[in-house]
């Protein structure tokens, strides 16, 4: 398959599916537009999204990598970063923030009464789990996709 080399990133179609999670979370989702931009250059090794989020979407649910990293970049608008148990952080356009593996819980919310549109740099580390503290869900890496869990082990 051919790749380009370059292009406008708002010419790459948004995900058809706009989130992986189950449905009962994935309801949660509305409002956030993704494109996969890594994907179309062929990217293998970290994926590059381009977010919109409308007033009042969330960029996920509140959740934390155990070995995958990720970095945001905000391009427009503004958004809250809610780390930890709670802690918030206001981005603007020019902010970045970065997730090690194994760091504290986040997800961005849009409070605004504008779209915001960030960067979301992610590697694509195998054998990652995502653990959602504010809800009984948990993700394991499995090569195509996630597999999503209760967190009692009962598949979704």
């Amino acid at each position: 398959m051919t790749h380009p080399v370059a292009l406008p990133a708002m010419e790459v179609a948004p995900r058809a599916r706009p989130s992986n999670y189950p449905p009962e979370f994935a309801v949660r989702m509305a409002g956030r537009v993704k494109r996969a931009l890594g994907d179309v250059f062929g990217l293998r090794n970290f994926g590059v999204n381009l977010t919109e989020l409308a007033p009042g979407a969330a960029s996920a649910l509140h959740h934390m990598h155990s070995r995958q990293d990720e970095f945001i970049f905000m391009l427009e608008g503004r958004l809250v970063l809610v780390t930890g148990d709670g802690d918030e952080t206001l981005l603007q356009p020019g902010d970045c923030a970065g997730f090690p593996a194994g760091g504290p819980a986040h997800h961005l919310e849009n409070r605004e009464a504008e779209a915001a549109r960030y960067l979301e740099l992610g590697d694509r580390t195998e054998g990652d789990e995502v653990s959602y503290p504010a809800d009984d869900l948990v993700a394991v890496s499995a090569g195509s996709g996630w597999l999503f869990r209760h967190k009692d082990g009962r598949s979704y």
